[in-house]
């Protein structure tokens, strides 16, 4: 099978120093080799390759985005200056009563044209239907699709365990090399503590990873700790009993053995040292979203603090109904200028920290660093190139800088996903752009004029 090379100004493999004018060399799905230009194209058996060289440009690992909801997309700009509550009460009304499934089908396409155009090629995404599973199958791109579940009733947990494995066991069908399925219990506020230790043992028992926002709130904090708030006033009036366990929501999560499938855990906005220290002892993880906890005014997770403790953090940009933005660059250079603001630290996380939490480090939140995150021989062949030529980009004296600090999903000017170029700077060519946007537009109008 033949051989293509790609070079560029810079090559950053992400796990050894960049390289200035490098090169990178595919076959098939996979990575042959990566080095300097001029080495790689004076070897014999590369003479006749393909060759495409970016010019001024960054070579490197495609981005990947630890949690998503490509299915909200449509809900950009629908959710603004909310409270919490009245957040996920009107994304609920509108979701399940003005919408239909073919709705939310192209509302997730759109959310993987805006990723590709992105650069991101890999995506962690939730939802409670198969719309986002279906748009990373069909788009190209590399995932794992989490499907939700909801059931705050005790009283129904094996109802809601045996349609959780239902939908599961369909979508398993349906499962290729670039694309998984998991599940995710929505929350310590929807999901009761029956189901989250059963859906804890049928993860484990079927090597199903698992996905839940936790921490996220104050709201969350004060249903856990105190049994108050409009998360407890909601269950009391749907006639189900809640007893606080008075303690974190990580504590809570140990005491149900759901730490046991060292599940994803997304936000964690409201840990503490000893959440962290638990955390790191059971192999959790986090999707770090830095962005939508701030918009939705939730606060500043301690990333520092993670780190150190050697948890595994991968950047996430969650729904465009929290963030309005899938843009992993930009989720980057927030959580740059958040967390040097609030530690009041000049230097962390430096440039080179935050482009391995958006590659690197979120392929191993997600389990597949083994394959993806970095350019390295016998990987997948996922990576993007990005124009570093434009006048908000020069001069660059350090192309991690010049990444995470001027430049833009706008400058992605290929993203590639298992050998095969699925964004080449102008067009997606896995699904069609126009038809899509229309579709979207088309539903929006309805969902909008609906009483």
């Amino acid at each position: 099978m033949s051989r293509k090379v790609y070079s560029a100004e810079w090559l950053l493999p992400i796990t050894s120093p960049p390289v200035r004018d490098g090169a990178v060399v595919i076959e098939s799905d996979r990575i042959i080799s990566v080095g300097a230009k001029a080495d790689i194209l004076s070897r014999d058996e590369l003479r006749d390759a393909e060759h495409t060289d970016f010019g001024r440009a960054a070579l490197m690992p495609g981005l990947v985005n630890t949690h998503s909801h490509m299915e909200l997309t449509l809900m950009r700009g629908f959710l603004e200056d909310l409270s919490f509550h009245d957040w996920i009460a009107r994304l609920s009304q509108a979701k399940y009563e003005r919408l239909s499934v073919e709705d939310l089908r192209h509302s997730a396409l759109l959310g993987a044209i805006e990723a590709l155009r992105a650069g991101i090629t890999t995506m962690a995404d939730t939802g409670d239907s198969t719309t986002a599973f279906d748009a990373l199958i069909e788009s190209g791109l590399r995932g794992i699709a989490y499907r939700e579940v909801f059931g705050p009733d005790p009283a129904v947990a094996e109802t809601s365990l045996d349609g959780l494995k239902a939908k599961v066991e369909e979508m398993r069908l349906r499962e290729c090399v670039r694309v998984k399925v998991g599940v995710s219990p929505h929350s310590p506020y929807t999901v009761s503590k029956d189901l989250f230790r059963r859906i804890a043992e049928y993860a484990l028992a079927q090597s199903l990873d698992v996905c839940i926002h936790a921490a996220e709130s104050e709201s969350e904090e004060k249903f856990l700790k105190e049994g108050a708030g409009e998360f407890a006033e909601r269950l009391r009036a749907r006639g189900i009993e809640w007893l606080a366990p008075k303690a974190t929501t990580v504590r809570y999560f140990d005491s149900l053995g759901v730490l046991e499938a060292s599940p994803l855990l997304v936000h964690c906005v409201r840990v503490d040292s000893d959440d962290i220290e638990l955390m790191a002892c059971r192999g959790a993880r986090v999707a770090h979203c830095p962005k939508s906890n701030a918009k939705l005014g939730h606060g500043i997770a301690p990333l520092a603090c993670m780190l150190e403790a050697g948890l595994a953090v991968g950047l996430g940009t969650d729904s465009v109904a929290s963030n309005n933005r899938c843009d992993i660059i930009d989720e980057a250079r927030f959580c740059a200028l958040i967390h040097r603001a609030v530690d009041q630290a000049f230097n962390r996380p430096s440039a080179d920290r935050l482009l391995r939490l958006a590659t690197l480090d979120g392929a191993r939140a997600l389990g597949l660093d083994q394959d993806i995150g970095s350019l390295e021989a016998g990987k997948q062949a996922d990576l993007l190139a990005i124009d570093l030529s434009r006048s908000h980009n020069a001069p660059v004296h350090d192309p991690a800088t010049a990444i995470i600090f001027s430049a833009a999903a706008s400058d992605v000017m290929m993203t590639m996903v298992a050998g095969r170029a699925l964004y080449d700077g102008r067009e997606v060519k896995t699904i069609d752009e126009e038809t899509t946007r229309e579709r979207v537009r088309a539903a929006l109008i309805a969902m909008k004029t609906q009483s």
